[in-house]
């Protein structure tokens, strides 16, 4: 299996990002005002938590974005948001010729979305979908949907943007580990959830043209559809540690492929780092295993599923099936190959715990 991950973000220009954040941040909270605890409620004039709307400024001119708003119901419920300022239900939306991410997959029934489908990875199939089917919007997930993806998101965007049609990315596991996002690379907006970037559960923000996000703001009217001040500090807070919490992870598996490689496990038939969705280590065994030893690593303290995918609260490393896309578009793998992420630990970490697992499955089938 050949895979095509995104760069991940060197340790430096993490480093980076996290200043340039923090720069933002400093610019828009003078004195104490980082401090306090945020505000609530609905202030005359904004229709929101001035707290709330000092974060989605800071979000915005960090990603280099006109506009920004804080979502509730995470990942999901910005991609809705989003959606929903760009098409009405019925309306056509082109999409990348793969399995679409389950939750998304639910929006686009919901709203009966007509999908047209082209391989993103071919810039003149774009092309054609658009000419021969007119979509009024297009979707491209920015890491990838199946492991042959090898396109680069920004020049399918300049491509879709070159046909006249707005397009939305789906950002999630991609931000704050690569350099740029969608908005940073033409998109209309940007999508994706604050929870997977060590923020508070059921977060998700929008990032693109004001026009556009002046619409999903326009549906924001309750109180009860607010981010309150103090979900925003959270997200804040979460984000500035994200870049170079996630440059250290993709430095371990890094290693951890180069170790597998030179046969430190020699059941061990493949190992390649790919973006599925989240930036893992995709392990293939000699034999069918896969389940054997995802239910002796759970043993050993590895995660047996994620809590948001790279959330708060995932510190030790997630041994975990294949993400559901990926089955997908390789079946055959489900019984050889597992995913693992090292979230906050260290090589030597993830290789004992496989190691001993593999060696506990081998010694139970020979007893």
């Amino acid at each position: 299996m050949k895979t095509f991950p995104l760069q991940s973000m060197t340790l430096e220009q993490a480093q980076q990002k996290q200043f340039a954040l923090v720069d933002t941040l400093c610019r828009l909270f003078p004195g104490a005002d980082f401090l306090a605890g945020g505000d609530l409620g609905l202030v005359p004039g904004l229709n929101q938590p001035r707290v709330t709307q000092r974060v989605e400024q800071v979000l915005a001119d960090a990603f280099h974005a006109e506009s920004a708003v804080l979502i509730q119901g995470a990942g999901t419920g910005a991609i809705r948001a989003g959606l929903a300022a760009l098409l009405k239900p019925g309306q056509r939306l082109l999409v990348h010729d793969a399995p679409i991410y389950p939750t998304t997959q639910v929006l686009v029934e919901q709203m009966g979305i007509v999908l047209i489908r082209a391989d993103f990875n071919d810039l003149l199939a774009i092309k054609q979908a658009i000419v021969e089917h007119q979509p009024d919007a297009a979707l491209v997930q920015h890491t990838r949907q199946q492991p042959q993806d090898r396109y680069v998101l920004s020049e399918v965007l300049a491509e879709i943007a070159r046909n006249g049609v707005p397009a939305l990315t789906d950002d999630n596991y991609a931000v704050m580990k690569v350099e740029r996002i969608g908005c940073e690379c033409g998109a209309t907006l940007s999508t994706f959830s604050c929870f997977k970037l060590f923020g508070p559960e059921g977060v998700g923000a929008v990032l693109g043209k004001a026009k556009v996000i002046a619409r999903i703001r326009s549906t924001l009217y309750s109180g009860g559809s607010q981010i309150q001040g103090a979900q925003a500090l959270e997200v804040l807070r979460g984000l500035v540690f994200a870049p170079v919490m996630h440059a250290v992870q993709a430095g371990v598996s890094e290693r951890l492929l180069a170790l597998l490689d030179s046969g430190a496990i020699p059941e061990v038939k493949k190992a390649v780092i790919a973006n599925a969705q989240s930036k893992v280590l995709i392990v293939e065994f000699d034999r069918p295993m896969a389940a054997s030893v995802l239910e002796e690593a759970h043993k050993r303290g590895a995660l047996p599923y994620p809590v948001g995918a790279e959330s708060k609260y995932e510190i030790p490393p997630l041994f975990y099936r294949l993400s559901g896309t990926f089955r997908a578009a390789n079946p055959e793998l489900g019984d050889y190959a597992i995913r693992i992420n090292p979230n906050r630990c260290g090589e030597n970490t993830v290789l004992r715990i496989l190691r001993e697992s593999v060696a506990q499955c081998l010694a139970r089938d020979i007893g």
